[in-house]
């Protein structure tokens, strides 16, 4: 039996915001939250590649800067203004640029840069879906950390690293003060992902890919597609319980001491 066939169809009339959704776990996630039902906005800078997914998916597309508040705020209001409601907020927008390297090589420029659109962005959009679902009583929004948010790694990229625990920690504090209001606030941790932005990153420094591979229990990356199942579970009611979790997809890497041989 193939995945398309045993999907559920758990998230049937709901509206989910997705930025980022252009490629790699947006695009994944456009996809399957599509198959579950939902409608699906799709903003992304990439005004070709949004409008791609949004075409494939049968949602609509809005092209959006995450780190301008009132590009922000329009990808949110298209999406209630066309649909209806402000359901699913997955706010995955983010980059990895080359020049985010240890903290002794990267620049002040390159740290600014990647703190925006990888933590800044989160709290633009967080704040920009919020009122839409503290007005319904309800929404689940799903921020992307990373599993690197946990942990510690000499092949550093310091800003990065540092984005991703900002992420964690507002998504806890967010999760906890809207609780009451039928609002959940997770983030998700991925390991590493087989998605373009990693392969070219690895593809420049097989030594550092291999550094990496070498700690993941189950010896492979992660799919994108993998990452977009763990994000329909949190954005439909399956996940009722689960609130300001640090939700980890790493393949085993953050409890392992010892991989195996």
């Amino acid at each position: 039996m193939s995945t398309e066939e045993i999907i559920c169809r758990r998230l049937v009339g709901r509206t989910a915001v997705i930025t980022g959704a252009g490629s790699g776990i947006g695009l994944a996630t456009a996809r399957r939250l599509a198959s579950e039902g939902a409608h699906v906005v799709c903003g992304d800078i990439d005004e070709e590649a949004g409008k791609a997914a949004a075409e494939e998916v049968g949602g609509t597309f809005v092209q959006v800067d995450v780190t301008d508040p009132e590009e922000v705020e329009n990808l949110f209001r298209v999406a209630f203004d066309t649909y209806g409601s402000v359901d699913i907020a997955f706010n995955n927008a983010g980059i990895s640029p080359p020049d985010d390297d240890s903290i002794l090589e990267t620049g002040l420029e390159a740290w600014k840069r990647v703190q925006d659109v990888n933590l800044t962005s989160v709290y633009l959009c967080c704040k920009a879906a919020l009122p839409y679902m503290r007005r319904q009583g309800r929404g689940s929004i799903i921020n992307t950390a990373s599993f690197v948010a946990i942990m510690g790694a000499a092949t550093s990229q310091i800003s990065y690293t540092a984005s991703k625990g900002g992420v964690l920690a507002m998504s806890r504090e967010l999760g906890v003060q809207f609780a009451r209001e039928g609002i959940r606030v997770n983030a998700l941790c991925p390991g590493p992902v087989n998605t373009p932005l990693l392969r070219e990153l690895f593809a420049k420094d097989p030594e550092r890919a291999a550094r990496r591979l070498v700690h993941i229990p189950v010896g492979r990356f992660a799919e994108a597609d993998e990452i977009a199942a763990a994000v329909a579970f949190l954005a439909s009611d399956d996940s009722s319980f689960v609130n300001a979790a640090d939700f980890l997809v790493d393949g085993g890497i953050s409890g392992a001491y010892v991989t195996p041989l």
